[in-house]
């Protein structure tokens, strides 16, 4: 729909395009009702909320067999916002930017759990269950146009800092938005 405003009316915008959020910030954090992303659903398991993470498939097409996805910190989301606007900003004329946002690299399902088990000093029980239809084995995103064209890189794109950063929310907000 943005490709044909642009077309028509010369409307500018911007498309970011992003992969696994993931962290937080020292205020904002990440809950959702019921949860279903991974790293907060084995940081609940650390927490005691829930007993298990289930593993959907063990037998994908990567080096542990478990799904590889491509993590990027709220925070470096929050920064290509600004960037991507100032950049629109000084467009004199009607420009459209679609930008992919990620690490560029990927993390398996094993890779996240075994963090959170070093983060959190917890051990995290897990359930090894079938694959979830349509998943595939590996999304991992290629942010080079964004590097190109505005110079953004992640500056926190350690999967043990963003584990730990979530962790650290957690902590202070054991029920999310509730407390």
């Amino acid at each position: 729909m943005l490709e044909w405003f642009y077309r028509a009316h010369g409307l500018s915008h911007v498309s970011l395009r992003y992969f696994n959020a993931a962290g937080a910030t020292e205020e904002p954090g990440v809950t959702h009702k019921p949860e279903t992303h991974l790293i907060p659903t084995v940081l609940q398991v650390a927490s005691g909320i829930r007993e298990e993470v289930a593993i959907f498939g063990t037998d994908y097409e990567t080096a542990d067999g478990t799904c590889v996805r491509d993590y990027v910190h709220v925070s470096d989301l929050g920064r290509a916002h600004l960037l991507a606007l100032s950049a629109l900003a000084e467009e004199p004329v009607p420009r459209q930017f679609v930008f992919n946002l990620g690490n560029d690299r990927g993390f398996s399902v094993l890779d996240v759990i075994e963090t959170a088990r070093k983060v959190t000093g917890h051990d995290i029980p897990t359930l090894m269950t079938k694959r979830r239809p349509g998943d595939p084995a590996t999304l991992i995103v290629s942010s080079e146009k964004i590097r190109r064209e505005l110079g953004w890189r992640p500056k926190i794109p350690e999967l043990e800092d963003m584990v730990r950063s979530a962790w650290e929310w957690y902590q202070r907000h054991p029920a999310g938005y509730e407390d």
